[in-house]
C-alpha cells in the first residue's frame, strides 16, 4: 500500500506579511530599535532576520486611518518607524467613530410591529448603503480595510490627546495578555508602522534582554498593581506595599496563546486524555510556594479520584488559589499541601506572589487587629471551606460542570443550555429569535449534549472573545453597556476572520441579498458580497433575549456554568 508522506506544517508557513522581502529586513536592521538587537542571542532556527520577515509586516497609514481601538482584542504590537500619532486620552472617541454599533431599545410599539413585519426574504440590506461606508476605506494590504476618522482638528479639540513619534512601541501589553486595548491611536499624519505579531514579540521577549525588560518595566508600571489592586486579598495594601508586593510578582504563560486554532482537533481526542495534554501550573500534594492569580485565559482546579481526575471548578481572569495552604503552615501546620492539581486550560497568563511575601503583608499583621489585614486571614478561611465543599462534591454532583470545562463552555458568559426534558420541540425559541431579526435566526437549535442538556450553537459572549482577534474594521467588537459581543454591519467587510476563529462554529457567513431578493454582489469580481452573522444577545429588545422570553416550558436559560445551580425537580435549572 502506498503511504503519501507530507512535512509537518510550520509556523512561518503562513507568513504575517506576504510582501516582505529581504530588503525589507535589511532595512528594518537600521532602526535603532531592531539594531539595538543582539542578532546572536537567536537561535538558527529562530533567527532575528527570520522573525522580522515572517512576524512582521510593515504598514503605511494615511492621515486618520485609526490603528488600534479602545476595547479591540489585538494579537499584535507596534513600531512607528515614520510620522506621528494621537493617542486619544479622554474623554474616549464616541462607538460611531470607531465604526461600531450603536444599540438603541426598540419601544414598545416597535416590539409589537416587528411580530408581523418580518420580510420573507433572507439576510435583506439596503442596497444603497452596501459599499458606501464612509467610515470603512480599503488600503494597500490585500483584502483588508481600515476605519478612518473624517474631522481630525474637532477630535483634537474635543479630547486630550499625547502624541507618538518615530521609535514608540505601543500594544504589547495588550497583544501578549490577550486583554482589551486601552486606547485608541489614530495617525495624525502618514505614517509608517512595523506591526509584530504575538509569536514574534514573544520571541524578542525571550532571546533579547533589552526588549524583556522594557516589556516587563511598562506591564509593571501600567497594568500590574491595578490588577493585584483589584485583587480582594491585595485590595487593602497602601501604594509603598503594594509596589513592594509587584517587584516581588513572577509572570508565567502556560499553554498555546492561539488555543482555539486547534480546539476542534482536540475534540477528536479521548475525552479522559484531555487534562493529560494540559500545562500543569501546580501539582496535588506539592509545596505551596505562593499565590496563584490568573492575569488572563482559564485554568482547571482538579483532585485525584482512584485512577484519574476530578474537575472540581475552574479559574478565570481575576481568581486565585493558595492563599489558604500559606496561611495554615503560617499558623504553624507541619503537614500543608496543595489539595489541587491546577492545569491551564488551551491558554493561561498567570501571576504568581511569593510565599514570603504573603506572609509579611497579609498574615504578619493578623494578631495587630488591622482591619485591612484581617481581611487577607479571613479571605484564605473562606476560600479554605469554598475548596472544601467541591472536594465533597460526588462525580455525579460535578458531572455537568467537568464536561463544561472539557468543552470548553466555561468561556460562554452567556451560553444557551436547554433542557431537553422539558423542551418540546416547539420551536417557539427560534420563532422568537426569527422575529426579533427580521426574518433571520440566529443561533440553530442543536449543539453538543450532556445527558438531558444540550448548549445550542448560539453566541456565548466569551470571557475570551477570540473571534475580536483580527477584526480589521473592529465591526465585532463589545458593547459598551452590557458586554455583549456584537457586530456592525456596517463596518463588516465579509473577511471570515471571526467565523473562522469561533471555536465553536456560532458566527456564520451569509450572502446578503436586496430587497426583491436579488444577490448583492461585488462590481469587480461579480461574488455576493459576505456578512457575519450570530446571535446579539437582542441588545436592542426591551424583553431581554427573545429565545428565553418565548420559551412556554422554562427549558432555556442563558448560563454562567460556575454560577448556574441545575434542579430540574423544580424550574428545571
Amino acid at each position: 500500500m502506498a503511504i503519501t508522506t507530507q512535512e509537518r506544517p510550520q509556523r512561518w508557513d503562513q507568513p504575517f506579511g506576504l510582501f516582505m522581502t529581504d530588503q525589507d529586513v535589511d532595512r528594518l536592521l537600521t532602526f535603532p530599535e531592531i539594531s539595538a538587537i543582539e542578532e546572536s542571542k537567536f537561535p538558527a532556527h529562530c533567527s532575528l532576520k527570520g522573525i522580522l520577515k515572517n512576524d512582521a509586516r510593515v504598514i503605511k497609514y494615511s492621515a486618520g486611518d485609526i490603528v488600534i481601538r479602545e476595547g479591540d482584542y489585538g494579537n499584535s504590537a507596534f513600531l512607528v518607524l515614520d510620522g506621528s500619532l494621537k493617542v486619544v486620552l479622554f474623554p474616549g472617541l464616541p462607538g460611531e467613530m470607531l465604526g461600531r454599533r450603536t444599540i438603541r431599545k426598540k419601544t414598545l410599539w416597535q416590539a409589537f410591529k416587528q411580530l408581523w413585519t418580518q420580510r420573507k426574504t433572507p439576510e435583506v440590506r439596503d442596497v444603497k448603503s452596501q459599499g458606501q461606508h464612509s467610515l470603512v476605506r480599503a488600503t494597500e494590504a490585500l483584502g483588508s480595510s481600515q476605519v478612518f476618522l473624517q474631522d481630525v482638528p474637532a477630535i483634537l479639540d474635543k479630547n486630550k490627546t499625547a502624541s507618538l513619534g518615530k521609535g514608540a512601541l505601543f500594544g504589547e501589553l495588550a497583544a501578549l495578555g490577550r486583554t482589551p486595548r486601552t486606547s485608541t491611536i489614530f495617525a495624525e499624519t502618514d505614517a509608517e508602522l512595523l506591526e509584530i505579531r504575538w509569536q514574534g514579540l514573544r520571541e524578542f521577549r525571550k532571546y533579547d534582554q533589552g526588549w524583556r525588560r522594557l516589556i516587563d518595566q511598562r506591564y509593571r508600571a501600567n497594568a500590574l498593581n491595578a490588577h493585584l489592586r483589584a485583587t480582594s486579598i491585595f485590595s487593602h495594601l497602601d501604594d509603598k506595599d503594594l509596589q513592594e508586593v509587584a517587584d516581588a510578582t513572577l509572570f508565567e504563560t502556560y499553554g498555546k496563546f492561539d488555543w482555539h486554532l486547534t480546539y476542534n482537533k482536540l475534540q477528536t481526542k479521548e475525552k479522559t486524555l484531555g487534562i493529560k495534554d494540559e500545562p500543569i501550573i501546580a501539582q496535588q500534594g506539592d509545596y505551596s510556594d505562593g499565590i496563584l492569580l490568573v492575569r488572563t485565559g482559564f485554568a482547571r482546579v482538579s483532585i485525584d479520584r482512584g485512577n484519574g481526575q476530578q474537575t472540581l471548578t475552574y479559574l478565570g481572569t481575576g481568581d486565585f488559589y493558595g492563599a489558604d495552604e500559606i496561611f495554615r503552615a503560617w499558623q504553624g501546620d507541619s503537614n500543608v499541601s496543595l489539595r489541587v492539581t491546577i492545569t491551564a486550560l488551551g491558554y493561561a497568563e498567570m501571576l504568581r506572589v511569593p510565599s514570603k511575601i504573603v506572609e509579611k503583608h497579609l498574615f504578619a499583621y493578623w494578631s495587630s487587629g488591622r482591619e485591612g489585614f484581617r481581611k487577607g486571614a479571613l479571605q484564605s478561611s473562606v476560600e479554605s471551606r469554598r475548596m472544601q465543599d467541591y472536594i465533597d462534591r460526588t462525580l455525579t454532583d460535578g458531572a455537568l460542570l467537568e464536561w463544561a470545562v472539557e468543552e470548553r463552555f466555561v468561556n460562554g458568559t452567556q451560553a444557551m443550555l436547554i433542557n431537553m426534558d422539558r423542551c418540546v420541540r416547539c420551536d417557539d425559541c427560534v420563532r422568537a429569535c426569527s422575529a426579533a431579526h427580521d426574518g433571520n435566526p440566529r443561533f440553530i437549535r442543536h449543539g453538543k449534549t450532556f445527558e438531558n442538556w444540550m448548549v445550542a450553537n448560539a453566541c456565548m459572549h466569551c470571557a475570551d472573545p477570540v473571534c475580536m482577534i483580527g477584526c480589521p474594521t473592529g465591526a465585532i467588537h463589545r458593547s459598551m453597556s452590557g458586554g455583549m459581543v456584537i457586530i456592525n454591519d456596517d463596518t463588516c467587510i465579509g473577511c471570515e476572520t471571526c467565523a473562522n476563529s469561533c471555536p465553536y462554529s456560532n458566527i456564520r457567513m451569509v450572502s446578503i441579498r436586496d430587497d426583491v431578493g436579488n444577490f448583492i454582489t461585488d462590481p469587480q469580481n461579480q461574488k455576493p458580497i459576505l456578512k457575519a452573522t450570530k446571535c446579539d444577545l437582542c441588545a436592542d429588545q426591551i424583553s431581554g433575549p427573545a429565545c428565553v422570553f418565548a420559551c412556554p416550558h422554562d427549558a432555556m436559560r442563558r448560563v454562567d456554568f460556575r454560577e448556574t445551580e441545575l434542579d430540574e425537580n423544580t424550574t428545571g435549572f
